[in-house]
């Protein structure tokens, strides 16, 4: 029974980074129709950058810590921006050339990475906290598991009250589904799209932080290897929905956790249940085309039009 429970918490950890990095993957594909395959840069950059500022304060406080998840996150997001602004806004509904832009990146990031930082894997260590376990059922559980579901829960809540409640949210929704409508209104979408993009590249950022951690070291092809499973999470869970991926990360990671022990064969284990779902449908679990829930949210046009009546005058600039 205590070995189930080890399985099913560490499942749910490993869960937990799948989504931070899907999230990502969801929300920039959801609100801007574009597959990033240099997801894993911003990721990876934000480990690397998070190692440093940990080992030259104080890789054992919280104080290190705290500010390498914070830098990692600045770090993941300011690449992202970057990207979406030389790369890939001259690109929009020009997906093959997208496509092979980011997969370009996603090399080069890799390459760079590995003569800044070496080859070989850093192994790191963090607060003493994070190397001892919790006892639950009997079975001795990591406590970086626990840090990695509350940090992912946190961040999905975030995403969503950002996307749904604020003004910021609803100029990015209404301007992936009515860009001319907003765009008369003097609001100038590309700055939501950027916005979009940054915050995509701080999650990864941040995933990239406790990346690391939970595995106990970080290298140059951290990225790539969580962007296999975050791109099988974000299929699953369906284009573009954050409820989905965060469902389908624990959908894939728990099974995962179970073959590998049980049988060695986790990996096979999602793709296999990457297959069943475009079989059965394609869709994904969660249908939707945008990041948002849809419990009641208001239409395309709605949105367009709530945001054209709560501002008759000119629009404040996105900044």
């Amino acid at each position: 029974m205590s070995t189930v429970v080890l399985l099913l918490v560490t499942g749910l950890g490993l869960g937990a980074l799948y989504f931070l990095v899907a999230s990502g993957l969801s929300l920039i594909y959801g609100l801007m129709g574009v597959l990033n395959f240099a997801h894993g840069v911003f990721l990876s950059l934000g480990a690397f950058v998070g190692w440093e500022v940990a080992r030259r304060l104080d890789p054992g406080s919280w104080t290190g810590f705290v500010l390498a998840m914070v830098v990692g996150a600045l770090a993941g997001a300011a690449l992202a921006a970057l990207t979406e602004l030389l790369l890939i806004r001259p690109l929009y509904n020009r997906h093959i050339e997208q496509v092979l832009v980011t997969v370009g990146l996603g090399l080069v990031g890799v390459a760079l990475f590995e003569g800044v930082w070496g080859t070989d894997a850093v192994f790191i260590s963090g607060p003493a906290w994070l190397d001892r376990t919790t006892s639950i059922a009997g079975a001795r559980v990591s406590n970086t598991n626990f840090l990695a579901i509350a940090v992912a829960v946190a961040v999905l809540v975030a995403l969503v009250l950002f996307l749904r409640h604020t003004r910021y949210g609803l100029v990015i929704r209404a301007g992936v589904e009515n860009r001319s409508m907003v765009t008369a209104l003097g609001i100038d979408v590309r700055r939501s799209f950027t916005l979009v993009f940054s915050i995509g590249g701080a999650a990864a950022g941040l995933g990239g932080v406790l990346a690391s951690q939970y595995n106990g070291y970080v290298s140059a092809h951290l990225g790539q290897t969580l962007l296999i499973f975050a791109f099988i999470v974000t299929v699953i869970g369906g284009l573009g929905s954050l409820g989905g991926a965060a469902v389908a990360a624990v959908v894939v990671a728990v099974p995962q956790q179970l073959a590998n022990y049980y049988w060695g064969y986790g990996d096979l284990i999602a793709v296999l249940a990457l297959a069943v779902v475009l079989l059965v449908r394609p869709t994904g679990l969660i249908l939707t085309t945008d990041a948002r829930p849809s419990d009641g949210a208001p239409p395309p046009q709605t949105e367009a039009r709530l945001l054209e009546g709560a501002h008759p005058g000119p629009p404040p600039a996105l900044s």
